[in-house]
């Protein structure tokens, strides 16, 4: 029975989607931030979301679906690199200030985090000051959307990036608040996202003067937060930025519908990773990593429930092969739909490292129904005395009554230190408040689930087996950021082929009949893929990019 579910599910999508083999579709990202799923489709109906619920009826509703890491940037590097964080250096929270658009690109000599005179210096395990930084990715691995550019999509990106390094120019023809695919060639497919910020942790706070629209007696309260006038309250403000936030995926579909565009685009909506509160955001289990994910197809007219696990890794390389275009092999991330849709994966990995002033070593393994964690530093306590999150009043309720000895022992697991290894019957135990890992009888559990965290994390090479001071020494030698080289050209018979000699680099150009045009980053570079026909063009402006690096200068070439 559960193989003829499996197989009439298979048909079903694969209905769904067979127009994307057909021609290039157009693909949508509607990304909100900071929420598990706690949505009607999810069996959660405390919000109101008429336009997320409608979409869910045209739409695959996917149960498993994780981020990586439980805060954003890190959650964002997988997510457009379709990279493991640990595989590429990207595992702890940004220390610099690119997260809109395409960044600040400035960075200080030695990081800090919190706000006046709780503000301290970031330091890793050894004690050692982190100075801000780009991080430097392996010279092999791109932002998924370069692919698309190069073969043929017009992609837009409105506007959060948040990389943990600052978004490289050859990334996205559009990044930045006025970014939309209307503005996309006629003809041309997009890919286009759309990022949603009302729920963002910061909105518990922000958000406090508006008006709840969800009754905080009405709210469920998990067992890990006491139950009171204050967590009620604040998760009724969690709901109620819900409700905001579908306000605002309705706008973008209205405008989607008004182009006649509904029907023949793929809509992916989903979150950066699990819920806002305390003892949700930052963390490695289920409530800080699993998320909503909805994609619907083109055409689709009925909703689907899918059981597969899903790591956002898994992202970009679908919607690579949406659109016809092979992903790369050596990605961690691996296609489920499309073209090149790979058998489902049994695991998904979660990392978490440093957030803000606060440093860890957690990794965890995530099946359908366990999940099993490892910690490195178990003398350290789960909590982490994150300045940011003190602004919740939830969490300032929290460590009062801790203080008070008022939490009961299940509100008090997070403040005491971590066990060498964890494992949790998720169906069972949602919350994780059983460890099972020195049961017997989950000893061939336990150690299938340590075997392949071992086989990820240390037999392949971990960026966090380095201080984070030495990892970024690497990438940035002499504490200088590097830059990208010049470009270089050969012209030949009416063409002009670029190249530059930095390793990974990336290319973009503007042909210009003016010769004193002051470009930026905005000036809708052109991503160059191969020789390009001069015919009567006076002036090429040429850009060289690796992720990490400095850009290099524009160089003008004259043609004529």
């Amino acid at each position: 029975m559960i193989k003829l579910r499996t197989l009439v599910f298979f048909f079903l999508s694969l209905g769904c989607f067979i127009n994307a083999q057909e021609k290039k579709p157009n693909i949508l990202w509607i990304v909100c931030e900071d929420i598990s799923p706690t949505l009607s489709m999810y069996g959660d109906k405390t919000a109101k979301t008429p336009n997320l619920d409608k979409l869910a009826t045209q739409s695959i509703i996917y149960q498993n679906a994780f981020a990586t890491t439980g805060v954003c940037a890190p959650s964002r590097s997988a997510i457009i690199t379709g990279m493991l964080p640990t595989s590429i250096g990207t595992m702890y929270m940004r220390t610099g200030n690119d997260v809109m658009s395409w960044g600040k690109r400035k960075y200080k000599e030695v990081a800090t985090k919190g706000e006046g005179e709780s503000k301290e210096a970031v330091l890793d395990l050894k004690g050692n000051t982190v100075r801000e930084y780009s991080a430097v990715i392996p010279e092999n691995i791109k932002c998924f959307t370069e692919y698309l550019r190069a073969n043929g999509y017009y992609c837009t990106n409105n506007q959060k990036t948040d990389y943990q390094f600052a978004a490289p120019l050859s990334a996205w023809d559009e990044n930045d608040p006025k970014a939309h695919w209307r503005n996309s060639p006629k003809g041309k497919p997009f890919f286009a996202v759309f990022n949603i910020g009302d729920t963002h942790e910061s909105k518990l706070w922000l958000n406090n003067d508006l008006p709840l629209t969800v009754n905080p007696a009405t709210v469920p309260v998990p067992p890990y937060f006491p139950d009171n006038e204050i967590a009620r309250k604040d998760i009724a403000r969690h709901y109620s930025n819900i409700e905001i936030m579908d306000k605002n995926v309705g706008f973008i579909i209205d405008e989607l519908k008004k182009d006649g565009l509904y029907d023949n685009t793929i809509i992916f909506f989903y979150s950066d990773h699990g819920g806002p509160l305390p003892h949700q955001k930052r963390e490695i289990y289920d409530y800080g990593l699993q998320a909503p994910l909805m994609i619907k197809g083109i055409n689709q007219k009925n909703s689907q429930s899918s059981n597969r696990l899903i790591s956002f890794t898994d992202l970009g390389p679908t919607v690579l092969s949406l659109a016809n275009v092979k992903p790369p092999q050596d990605l961690d991330g691996k296609s489920f739909l499309g073209q090149y849709e790979v058998k489902p994966r049994k695991y998904v990995y979660g990392t978490s490292d440093r957030f803000d002033e606060f440093t860890d070593r957690i990794r965890s393994v995530r099946t359908e129904h366990y999940v099993y964690i490892k910690n490195y530093h178990p003398d350290f306590t789960k909590y982490k005395d994150v300045q940011y999150r003190k602004k919740v009043p939830l969490m300032v309720n929290m460590l009062e009554l801790k203080a008070k000895n008022q939490l009961n022992d299940v509100q008090m697991a997070w403040f005491q230190t971590k066990e060498k290894e964890e494992l949790y019957d998720v169906r069972k135990d949602p919350f994780s408040t059983n460890n099972l890992a020195a049961k017997p009888e989950y000893k061939a559990v336990l150690e299938e689930l340590r075997l392949a965290c071992s086989q990820q994390f240390d037999d392949k090479f971990d960026y966090a087996g380095l201080p984070e001071s030495e990892m970024v020494s690497k990438m940035w030698p002499n504490n200088q950021q590097p830059k990208t080289e010049m470009p270089i050209y050969k012209i030949k018979d009416k063409t002009i082929a670029l190249s530059c000699p930095t390793k990974g680099s990336s290319l973009s150009y503007i042909i210009s009949d003016s010769k004193d045009e002051k470009y930026d980053l905005n000036s809708n570079w052109n991503l160059y893929t191969q020789p390009i026909q001069i015919a009567s063009s006076k002036y090429i402006y040429v850009i060289a990019n690796r992720i990490g690096f400095m850009d290099s200068e524009i160089k003008l070439i004259e043609l004529q």
